[in-house]
């Protein structure tokens, strides 16, 4: 029976921790789509230029953004599970050649829980009597990691491309409707800077932080930054 809730606890926290990775790819991908493309478009719309040319501009660079934030999210997940995979040979090496020092580890950390000696002994006997439950105690406890999900690079990349691309489309199309550049500047400042609001708001949720100064702070950066870019593009037009 206990084996049971055992392996749905194990379960569960995989899930968890899928969903809260997912959660933080969408996040990235997302803001980067909403801010850049848009401070692109305000930009471009500073040096009046025809709503055609901002359009293709932008698409042009939400392709070259989402390609390029996707292998950066690829890259990172691909380091995490290498620095995972050293980690483990390391420990067990370790466990191989130094068996006292990692037997003594193993009872430091149940000394911090406030175990005495005598409750120790046991479980100290238990763990390290199997070198693979030794060895992924030592990866958890001492070290802090969890095993990486294989397909979690792929899954990375194109969780962050396409929330990225979906992000950057939202600033853009009003200049796909308007045909008249001051109109569709002003729908997409109006669509953009609610959709940041209410990014910002979600975003909020999950950093526990409230969800009306995560919105407000979502959307005054990337107000700021298309505001930067209309006022240079004017000083150069």
């Amino acid at each position: 029976m206990s084996h049971s809730t055992h392996s749905h606890d194990g379960h569960h926290h995989e899930e968890h921790f899928r969903s809260s990775d997912a959660v933080r790819d969408v996040v990235i991908g997302m803001s980067d789509g909403l801010t850049v493309p848009f401070a692109l478009a305000a930009g471009l719309s500073g040096a009046h230029v025809s709503t055609s040319v901002v359009v293709l501009a932008g698409l042009a660079e939400i392709a070259a953004g989402s390609i390029a934030m996707g292998l950066g999210g690829y890259l990172a997940a691909r380091t995490d599970a290498e620095h995972y995979q050293s980690e483990l040979r390391r420990e067990i090496r370790e466990t191989r050649e130094l068996p006292e020092k990692e037997t003594a580890e193993v009872r430091e950390v149940f000394e911090g829980f406030g175990l005495t000696a005598e409750q120790i002994a046991p479980v100290v006997a238990t763990i390290t009597a199997n070198e693979k439950r030794w060895v992924d105690f030592m990866m958890k406890f001492e070290l802090n990691l969890d095993e990486p999900d294989p397909a979690r690079a792929l899954r990375s990349a194109t969780t962050i491309g396409v929330s990225y691309i979906v992000g950057g489309l939202i600033p853009l199309a009003p200049y796909f409707i308007a045909a008249e550049l001051k109109r569709a500047l002003v729908a997409s400042v109006a669509v953009t800077l609610t959709a940041l609001f209410a990014f910002g708001g979600v975003k909020a949720r999950f950093t526990g932080i409230p969800l009306w100064r995560g919105g407000v702070q979502t959307a005054l950066i990337g107000g700021l930054a298309a505001a930067a870019a209309f006022g240079i593009a004017g000083l150069f037009r």
